[in-house]
């Protein structure tokens, strides 16, 4: 049997959605994760980027990443993790020596010496070097000039990452050649698939470079940054996604795991998909259809669901739009909870243009008689006397006199 790799990355421990937490989420993966080691003989664990969500993580959230890494120790798995561009190098840093000792390789940012990327791993007259390159930023690869153009800019950081990575290549070739060779890296590689809870990555993610730039070297290529599984260019360039759904637009992406078994000289690859431990789900129709569906909805999640309602109805109604605030306002329901939403009409009253008649002027009318015409408007609307006595009250308040019969 060969040495056995783990690739994933993009945890985000500390994540939150709309103020929704999802440490349970964390929580449920790691035991997954700890069982799926177990289960599959994992000698290595590679984690590419993206540990945490914030530079400066919560409390809870560094309780969360320790308490994972003490329920590896006992499996014996040695763990490689590098800085993301949502981690703080010197966050990640900070335990770097002791966590070494229980052989947990971090790599929080760009080393002063190209050297301290590499950790050569034997297992049983095996042999497997990786370079643990972290989230390249602007000030590591290249030296800003004064008046350098946008365009001057981006193509100063796409070939200053190229120049790294032919760096650690040379580096590989002068002091490791003929070890089957893993370089991490977190950053975007042009043609992957992106989602919308990736956040802007060098600038904008218009400095994304080639898939070229790793070389021949590389044996295999594990990507960070983004969250949906994906082969890049060539089958041993890929990123193995966030494990768990972190945005609405990551709600049909199945989430998974890369394993890497060493086989002679080269590796075979598979994936193991992640369960769900709980559903994003986006529901849409008119307000009647999207209530019918809540009313009858069921789960077998561990998890709360999380719901965006996206409704259209025909003819502009305030009283659709206070039933959706109703909606988004009310207590989480068994199994779910509705997180965001938003209504669109096909008919929009747009202005006041449309309270008028042909021929008449808006002139010819004062606001609070503006006011009852777009009252007139809305059938649904009860109490409607209640409502311009308290328009009357909004204009004297600003002084609008003249408008006040």
């Amino acid at each position: 049997m060969g040495i056995k790799i783990l690739h994933t990355a993009d945890w985000h421990i500390g994540k939150q959605l709309l103020k929704v937490d999802f440490s349970d989420d964390m929580d449920l993966f790691f035991e997954w994760l700890i069982k799926t080691i177990k289960d599959n003989n994992i000698n290595v664990l590679l984690m590419s980027g993206d540990l945490f969500d914030q530079a400066n993580p919560s409390q809870a959230a560094m309780k969360q990443y320790y308490s994972f890494l003490k329920q590896l120790l006992p499996l014996k798995c040695k763990v490689i993790l590098t800085g993301g561009n949502h981690d703080s190098p010197h966050v990640i840093n900070a335990p770097k020596e002791l966590l070494e000792i229980l052989e947990i390789k971090v790599v929080g940012g760009v080393p002063d010496n190209i050297s301290e990327l590499f950790v050569e791993i034997e297992i049983e007259n095996q042999k497997v070097v990786v370079a643990a390159i972290p989230f390249l930023r602007d000030k590591d690869i290249r030296n800003a000039l004064p008046g350098e153009s946008y365009e001057d800019k981006i193509e100063l950081i796409r070939s200053g990452i190229a120049n790294y990575f032919s760096n650690v290549n040379e580096y590989y070739v002068t002091n490791h050649k003929g070890i089957p060779f893993i370089v991490m890296a977190h950053l975007f590689a042009q043609g992957a698939t992106i989602s919308e809870s990736e956040r802007e990555i060098q600038i904008g993610n218009q400095a994304g470079v080639e898939v070229t730039i790793f070389g021949d070297s590389p044996s295999y290529v594990a990507l960070g940054h983004i969250h949906k599984p994906q082969i890049v260019g060539q089958s041993h360039i890929r990123y193995s996604g966030s494990p768990i759904q972190l945005s609405f637009s990551e709600k049909d992406d199945h989430k998974e795991v890369v394993i890497l078994e060493l086989q002679g000289d080269k590796f075979d690859i598979s994936s193991i998909e992640i369960p769900k431990f709980r559903k994003l789900i986006r529901l849409e129709g008119t307000l009647d259809e999207v209530k019918q569906r809540l009313e009858s909805y069921t789960t077998e999640s561990p998890l709360t669901d999380l719901i965006e309602l996206l409704i259209e109805e025909e003819d502009e109604n305030i009283a659709h739009i206070r039933m959706l605030e109703e909606l988004l306002t009310a207590e989480a329901q068994e199994g779910f909870q509705i997180l965001k939403g938003r209504i669109a009409f096909k008919n929009k009253l747009v202005g006041t243009s449309v309270l008028l008649k042909s021929g008449e002027d808006i002139g010819d009318y004062n606001p609070i008689q503006l006011f009852e015409k777009r009252l007139e408007q809305d059938d649904s609307l009860e109490n409607t006397e209640e409502l311009i006595f308290a328009f009357k009250e909004i204009l004297e308040k600003i002084g609008d006199s003249t408008s006040i019969e």
